[in-house]
């Protein structure tokens, strides 16, 4: 009589556990992040934001010192080939989100620049803006170009062809009036572009990333090259038509002979993902990277970690914020 009331007892505490173990199963949700190769900077920053947004069932409350991220979600980082592919992939709804240069994901959602004669992605939506990746124009010391009119009768390298570069190179040449007819063009990447320059056959070149770049970096330290500045009114007018594009600068000493603060524009590395995801899930996704707890992981997790602020997130957005991040924005004033 005994061992069959244990054996009862020891049944209801086993059903108990199944119940609860299928109700955390019912909580929780998966969210895959797509980022870039493993040697990048998408699939670290990756990591750290899907550490920050994921709170699995049980675990301890943000106040206790426990995760901050959104109840019952289990965030992953997944290697990728980059801006296009994740884009591809939230569209084929193999991703929840993903990375992106901010043109990137303006030409995918309007179907123009890269994605010209392709169906524009619609549904395409921004969740924050993270980091900036500046533009560069790395020009020889004796070229005699000291602004990007100056590009005129020159040879300059604009990047590899169906490359994003390329086509930013090409706007803001047409911003000063010019087009590839009015240089030398040639199709390089940019360490070929160095060593073009390094033999005197190259008089500059564009680059978009984060800086120091190691090749304009080794670049400097060998010969004598100037980081052109990309500003003035043709800028103004070019960043009203193309919202993607954000206002940047070169601190002083960037890279060697480079004296004194140059500015320039960026396009943003961006998070993006789909309208169909609830206005729920990623009003606390966005919530979730913004708290206090979530900034200091951030700042101290990697060099672009501290750039992924709220004054940051609100900034050369190009396509529409999906409703829950705008929702989130707008309480927190970062936009009006």
């Amino acid at each position: 009589m005994k061992f069959t009331a244990l054996k009862a007892l020891a049944g209801a505490a086993l059903a108990v556990g199944m119940l609860a173990q299928g109700a955390a199963a019912q909580d929780m949700q998966f969210f895959r992040i797509g980022t870039g190769g493993t040697a990048g900077t998408y699939y670290p920053i990756g990591g750290l934001i899907a550490n920050a947004i994921s709170n699995p069932p049980g675990s301890r409350a943000c106040a206790d010192g426990g995760s901050c991220g959104v109840p019952g979600l289990i965030a992953t980082a997944v290697a990728s080939n980059g801006s296009v592919g994740n884009v591809n992939s939230i569209n084929g709804g193999t991703l929840e989100a993903g990375f992106s240069q901010s043109d990137v994901a303006y030409w995918a959602q309007t179907g123009t620049g890269l994605w010209e004669g392709q169906p524009a992605v619609e549904k395409l939506r921004l969740i924050a803006n993270l980091y900036p990746e500046s533009i560069h124009l790395v020009a020889r010391a004796d070229a005699g170009i000291a602004s990007v009119a100056d590009l005129k009768g020159k040879r300059v390298s604009l990047d590899e062809p169906g490359s994003g570069t390329l086509v930013d190179a090409k706007i803001i040449l047409g911003a000063f009036g010019l087009t590839e007819a009015d240089i030398t063009p040639e199709y390089l990447k940019p360490d070929q572009a160095s060593d073009r320059m390094r033999d005197g056959a190259m008089d500059a070149f564009f680059f978009v990333g984060g800086y120091p770049a190691g090749a304009i970096a080794e670049l400097s330290s060998q010969h004598d090259v100037v980081i052109v500045p990309i500003t003035g009114p043709e800028v103004d007018a070019l960043r009203a038509e193309y919202t993607f594009f954000a206002p940047d600068s070169f601190p002083a000493g960037t890279y060697k002979g480079q004296d004194a603060e140059v500015p320039t524009i960026s396009v943003g590395a961006q998070m993006v993902t789909s309208a169909d995801l609830s206005d729920e899930l990623v009003y606390g996704i966005t919530q979730s990277l913004f708290n206090a707890t979530t900034q200091k992981l951030f700042a101290n997790g990697h060099a672009k970690g501290k750039f992924i602020t709220l004054e940051n997130a609100v900034q050369g957005a190009g396509i529409p914020f999906h409703p829950g991040a705008e929702k989130f924005y707008r309480e927190a004033g970062a936009i009006k």
